[in-house]
């Protein structure tokens, strides 16, 4: 059977990035469907769509450059492939790239363990002093550990063991490199909950506007 599996690059914002990494994947799934690709179906009791997603996003958070594979039993040239997908996607879900990839090519999942986010800031009340917000930013810093609560147990995590790089501080956002590992991920919402805590500052928005395999 042939196997052509095709990467698409998309962006996710809006109203959109209030979704689950599930709703995510079923609303890409009906993309597929919709652009009446020729997709390939898995054997076994539970037949499905072969698609492979890339790494989970908190809820509330968006991606400039998220993927997904698909797998299909016939070619479909890229560009032809990206204009039905296109067309069955709504604004704030939409492709903008698509390329065939080699079965060798890591998984859509674990292929770029760097995520840099962008966080713009503003801060609590009505009025607004550019001064004042500039300032807040460049002074909120960075904890050594954070805990979190997974499966109702407390872990410590070293935020410079996930921290990439130095933090970019702009006068009202923040720009900085996350690293997914075997061992486990520090969550950008984790992280700016923990920084921005006492400040008197609130997050707007958060976006992954880069993955990348290696710094």
């Amino acid at each position: 059977m042939a196997d052509f599996r095709l990467r698409v690059t998309y962006r996710m914002s809006g109203r959109l990035v209030m979704l689950s990494h599930l709703e995510v994947a079923r609303a890409l799934e009906r993309i597929v469907r919709r652009a009446d690709l020729p997709y390939a179906i898995s054997q076994g009791f539970s037949p499905h769509m072969k698609m492979a997603f890339g790494a989970a996003l908190p809820v509330g958070v968006g991606g400039d450059e998220e993927i997904f594979d698909v797998q299909l039993d016939e070619y479909v040239a890229p560009d032809r492939a990206l204009a039905r997908l296109r067309a069955a996607s709504s604004a704030d879900l939409m492709p903008y790239d698509a390329r065939y990839i080699t079965k060798d090519t890591a998984a859509a999942s674990v292929a770029y363990p760097f995520s840099t986010y962008r966080a713009v800031l503003a801060l609590d009340g009505a009025e607004q002093d550019a001064a004042a917000l500039a300032a807040a930013v460049a002074a909120c810093g960075v904890p050594e550990e954070i805990t979190v609560v997974r499966k109702k147990k407390e872990k410590t995590l070293v935020v410079s063991e996930f921290l990439a790089g130095d933090m970019a501080r702009d006068a009202d956002s923040l720009t900085f490199t996350l690293e997914a590992k075997k061992t486990g991920s520090l969550r950008p919402d984790v992280l700016l909950d923990a920084m921005l805590e006492g400040t008197g500052l609130r997050i707007v928005s958060v976006m992954r506007i880069r993955q990348a395999e290696r710094l």
